[in-house]
């Protein structure tokens, strides 16, 4: 019955004194019509969903943490069916709306604050000069060369695209059955790009550093024609018919496709359809995700570099735990169009390298504006390798480096960045919940990967335990709409901050997997590099899963000598700057070089 918004507010009033004059229905000669010019009322629609209870209510208040007096209890009881339950008719039905999986949020994250201009405003790329090195006899120390260097092999004619694409296929296939990083090798398209890379360089059209190089994608970029399977049994039959935008750039940059490589099913952590993909340091252990494959395949010397993906560490982590360099780009600046979604406000895609100046010859490919990203936004690129560090300000927490996860090896970073004359300086945050900002990230993960969880095909998965997607997509059903907008307006807030910190340093030095930085850097786009700067000793194995007590972790005695790496924080859209003090601090420490054991 429709009533004007008068009448229904004064009828749920009376309802409070007596449930006789909530459930009356109208005799048949009163008109059930509002007068008009009556405005829609809330709580006028038919019934909908199962019925509830002042107890539905007392149980669901625990999920929640909000609780109601046993009066609001009965009121939001009365009419739930009327006032809050239609609101799902898009999930529930009749469904007369599914959006497709190209459509974003209306509303998208922008980490630029009002009156801070983004930095830098010209494009400049200064390479190292050619160090005139030879071309190395055995193919294990061509594999393991630097991007920098196999550019130069290759535009000098030293070295085919051709010969260099059947080192990595070979050492693909010799090595992924320890490592488990591979889900489709690409073998006769990577012959084919090598073939035609030769041919155009020998015609005299090179393309750049990137030409004949192979590399690796993370099996969340498509691939036309080529399965993507996002590393899920929902997904292993799954051929996109177009190339990603990322995909599409390194295709005209002359990059040769070599394989689509592991990650954690749906983005999270490092175990997926064929297994859990392995770090080549330590083959007892994971190698941490969710961009598992790109960091054992860049580690092991089975591609030039790589291709992964951050929502809320998956670059960084197996950056660290695999020692290589992880550069994870300012949001916003590399198009994810023809990418996995995870999280529209949070994933970002960013280049995977075994050295510093590597990372930023793949970010100059990849970044630019792409119209089916709308996130993606036009940027500058200023970087010279053979820039001076001296006199950068580098921020630092001092508590941090006194504690876990701190290491000696994150002290000795801070103490050669003195060394090279930049300037370390003491900057603060505020003790604020900075975890609760997971809740957009769920919040998001679940709504991108609706359909799947209400069809049942997340019981598909090989990880079933708590903390994987399943529960978790699961659970997000229940999170709370209302602390979802309250998330979203905190996270504006921790960007204030991170601009005030940024007003006083030129970047920021960091342990690599601190939660407070790791999550905020990812809700506030900022662009961060991992850079191995040392080694320490683990006496058991890590992992990125919750203890299992049934599962014990592998224990080592003596302790295993594994890659430990630090992280550099820039200013939004400023990854030169980051570029110039990894560069500084890699040739400083000196050990970049370094390979895993039987690789």
């Amino acid at each position: 019955m429709s009533k004007s918004r008068r009448q229904f507010l004064g009828r749920a009033s009376a309802a409070l004194i007596t449930s006789t004059v909530a459930c009356r229905k109208p005799p048949a000669s009163e008109s059930t019509a509002p007068p008009a010019g009556a405005p829609p009322a809330f709580g006028t629609s038919p019934d909908a969903g199962p019925p509830v209870s002042a107890t539905t209510f007392a149980e669901a208040e625990k999920l929640v943490q909000f609780e109601l007096s046993g009066s609001d209890r009965q009121t939001a009881a009365s009419n739930w069916r009327k006032t809050m339950a239609p609101l799902y008719e898009r999930r529930v039905g009749p469904r007369k709306f599914s959006p497709p999986p190209s459509v974003s949020p209306a509303t998208s994250w922008n980490p630029m604050l009002p009156g801070i201009a983004p930095a830098p405003q010209r494009d400049r790329f200064v390479r190292t000069a050619s160090s005139g090195s030879p071309l190395p006899a055995k193919d294990s120390d061509v594999a393991f060369a630097s991007l920098s260097q196999l550019s130069r092999w290759i535009e000098s004619r030293a070295l085919t695209s051709e010969r260099l694409t059947h080192i990595y296929l070979d050492r693909l296939t010799q090595f992924d059955p320890k490592l488990r990083c591979v889900i489709t090798l690409t073998r006769d398209l990577a012959l084919t790009q090598a073939q035609q890379a030769d041919r155009e360089i020998a015609a005299g059209h090179y393309r750049g550093p990137l030409h004949g190089i192979p590399w690796g994608a993370k099996d969340l970029l498509d691939t036309a024609g080529i399965p993507t399977t996002y590393g899920a049994e929902p997904y292993r039959n799954r051929i996109p018919a177009q190339d990603a935008a990322v995909t599409k750039r390194l295709y005209d940059a002359g990059a040769v496709l070599v394989a689509k490589l592991s990650l954690g099913a749906l983005a999270l952590n490092d175990i997926w359809f064929g297994g859990q993909t392995m770090n080549p340091w330590l083959l007892e252990e994971g190698a941490s995700g969710s961009s598992a494959g790109p960091g054992a395949a860049t580690a092991a010397g089975l591609v030039g570099f790589s291709i992964g993906s951050e929502t809320g560490g998956s670059i960084v982590s197996p950056s660290m735990r695999c020692g290589i360099t992880g550069l994870r780009p300012t949001y916003g600046r590399v198009p994810r169009t023809g990418a996995m979604t995870l999280c529209w406000s949070l994933d970002k895609l960013g280049p995977m390298t075994r050295y510093v100046e590597d990372g930023l010859l793949v970010l100059n490919a990849i970044s630019g504006p792409d119209g089916g990203d709308v996130a993606s936004v036009p940027s500058h690129l200023d970087f010279d390798a053979t820039a001076s560090a001296a006199g950068l300000r580098v921020g630092y927490i001092p508590q941090w480096m006194k504690e876990n996860p701190a290491t000696d090896v994150d002290r000795a970073a801070l103490e050669t960045v003195k060394k090279l004359g930049m300037v370390p300086t003491e900057v603060n945050l505020p003790d604020w919940p900075y975890d609760s900002l997971g809740l957009i990230l769920f919040a998001e993960g679940a709504a991108a990967f609706e359909d799947l969880t209400m069809s049942g095909g997340l019981r598909q998965l090989k990880a079933q335990v708590p903390d994987a997607w399943p529960n978790l997509f699961r659970q997000a059903r229940f999170l709370s709409a209302v602390d979802f907008v309250q998330a979203d307006r905190f996270r504006r807030s921790v960007a204030q901050e991170m601009a005030r910190i940024f007003s006083q340093v030129d970047l920021l030095l960091v342990p690599s997997l601190r939660d407070e930085i790791l999550t905020i850097t990812n809700f506030t786009g900022h662009p961060s590099l991992t850079l191995r700067a040392g080694f320490v000793e683990v006496s058991e194995a890590r992992s990125d899963w919750a203890p299992d007590p049934n599962h014990p972790l592998p224990k080592f005695s003596p302790p295993r000598r594994v890659p430990h790496g630090v992280t550099f924080i820039g200013r939004l859209f400023d990854e030169g700057t980051i570029g110039i003090a990894g560069l500084a601090l890699e040739r400083a420490l000196n050990f970049a070089g370094e390979r895993p054991p039987g690789f």
